[in-house]
Order: C-alpha cells, then structure tokens, then sequence
C-alpha cells in the first residue's frame, strides 16, 4: 500500500463521454474538500468512444487521475476488481461514472470508515428514472438471492460502497471468473454498515446494465452464493413422479370401476409436455455450473491490462488452493 494516498476512487467507465466531464469535477470537489490525498483511478472497459481521450486530458492537468485501459471489454464486475488490485489507498470507494450515485455521499462514508467499520455500502430507499419493470425485477431478484443463500447479502445495494484496504487484499485471493463483487463483498465478513441514499437518474448516455446483461449479473450471484437452484431437480423430479403414480392409479381406478373409454393421449401428451420442460429446465441449470466450473478449470486471466496512464503495470496475483 502507498501510505501517500489516503484514498483511492475506483470508477469503471465504458463508453462515458457524455458524463465523464461532470464524473471526474464532481469527484474532484468531493475530494479536495477532504484535505488528504487521494488518487481518482478509471477503469477502460473497452471503450470506443472519446472517453479514453478525455480521461488522459485529465491526467495531463491533474496527477490524482490515474487510467487503467482494457485490451477489450471484459464487464463491469472485473473493471470493479481491476481497479481494487490497483488502488493504493488506505480505503477504497467504488462508484460508477453516470452519476446516479452522489459522490457527496463519499464523505459520509469517510466518516463511517473512521469510525470504525470495514465497509460501508449504499442502501437504495428510492431508484429514480428507472422504469416500472426494472425496479420489480431487481426487487424479485435480492428477495431470490436473499432466500436462496446461507450468506447475508444486503438487499437493494449496488456497487457503490466504502472497503478497507485489508478488505481488498482478501478480495485480492478469491480468484472466481463469473464474479459478483458485491456478494463476495459479503462473503469475506468484517465490520459492515449501510447508509441509505434516493439514487438519482441518468445524468447523460445509456444504461451500461440492460436486461442481457442484468441476468447474467443475477445467474452470477446464484450460481455463486447458492446450490439450492440445482437441487430444484431432485424436488422438481419427486413431484413429478409422485403426479404421475397419481394418474396413473387414477386411470386405473376409472378403467375398473366403468366401461367408459379414457382418452389417455391427451393426458400423456400434457405429462410429456410438462416433463420435457421441467428436465430442460433443470439441464439449463445444472448446465449454467458446469459453465462456470469450465470457466474456473481454464485458469485464464481476470483481464488484459494494455495500457496504464499514471501508474505501472501489474499483474493479479491470486492464491490458489491445491
């Protein structure tokens, strides 16, 4: 750690041009008012856009900025992780380039750091400009992650918190491939607390987060904080049999007790129907851990590093468990 810098500002930004000015003077006045260093580190997740261009015109009139460019876009999870593997300070704040998320509230985070706590993290009590279906969904989503896992993930928070920089070096070993910082936020422990926040809208661009790329965030944070989806098979395939042995009996029961004729095809065909479903279903599931068993087995880098403004390069290094 560089016991110079007090705190470190990790900010992913892809393709943020429109904002970006507004971003980096905002975060400046927040942080000068500190009276203690700082450094403002930029993760490139690939943009092709201007961002890039602005971001060392920055740098070139103010040496707190610091710019970390990806060989390609690798996703706003490892943008969040490189810039903890870089961060000097002796506290870490991510926060995202679009402004929903007040950098003001970065000095009460500071305060509650120097009180004491490990991490402190924002708690969304109102979620501006975001559609009806947005809102519900993501709702549904920390109630199903909430209910499906053993381990406290607070529910209605982003990204936007406050690490110690101990915290970060035990992020720093977990070396999963589909990660959920947030989550793995939780999983490592130490003094937690939330400060409640209204998240405002857009200020400028489009959403780096649509719906492709919200579910894969939510089968991240299942598949890796949860089993109990992959044995909905086991449940899934004893009521089925128990249904079936039902019908079955039913069938059998009409057929001795009446003359009538049963018409058994469509009752098969709607059995069939449901069973095919529901063993897709789970083979979808059980599919999306194999997945991600193969990612981990291949050992490849988080991320590609291909330029850095401002600090030197380096490479993550994990501890592996043999």
């Amino acid at each position: 750690m560089n016991a110079d810098i007090r705190y470190s500002i990790v900010t992913p930004v892809y393709n943020e041009e429109a904002v970006i000015d507004q971003t980096y003077r905002r975060l400046k006045t927040v942080m000068d008012s500190t009276k203690e260093s700082y450094e403002l580190i930029f993760v490139n997740d690939g943009s092709c856009d201007h961002t890039t261009t602005m971001i060392k015109g920055f740098r070139d009139q103010d040496d707190a900025v610091k710019l970390i460019t990806f060989s390609r876009n690798f996703g706003h999870q490892i943008a969040i992780t490189a810039g903890m593997d870089y961060a000097s300070g002796a506290a870490v704040v991510v926060i995202d380039a679009d402004l929903q998320d007040p950098p003001e509230l970065i000095l009460e985070m500071i305060a509650k750091w120097k009180e004491g706590f490990d991490v402190v993290y924002a708690k969304r009590t109102k979620r501006k400009g975001e559609t009806f279906f947005k809102k519900q969904t993501a709702r549904l989503f920390y109630r199903i992650l909430k209910a499906s896992t053993d381990l406290e993930i607070p529910t209605d928070t982003g990204d936007f918190r406050l690490l110690d920089q101990r915290v970060c070096n035990e992020l720093k070993r977990l070396p999963e491939k589909n990660r959920y910082v947030r989550g793995l936020v939780s999983w490592v422990g130490f003094r937690q607390t939330a400060l409640e926040y209204e998240r405002d809208e857009r200020l400028a661009g489009e959403t780096k987060y649509p719906l492709k790329k919200m579910i894969k965030l939510s089968l991240d944070g299942l598949t890796s904080f949860s089993f109990k989806p992959i044995k909905m098979a086991n449940y899934a395939g004893g009521v089925l049999i128990f249904c079936g042995l039902i019908s079955l009996a039913s069938m059998l029961l009409l057929k001795l007790s009446t003359a009538a004729m049963i018409a058994g095809w469509k009752l098969v065909m709607a059995m069939q129907l449901v069973l095919t479903g529901m063993l897709l279903t789970m083979m979808g599931i059980i599919g999306e851990y194999i997945g991600r068993i193969y990612d981990e087995a291949r050992d490849r880098p988080l991320y590609i590093v291909s330029e850095c403004y401002g600090m030197k390069k380096k490479e993550r290094k994990v501890k592996h468990v043999s």
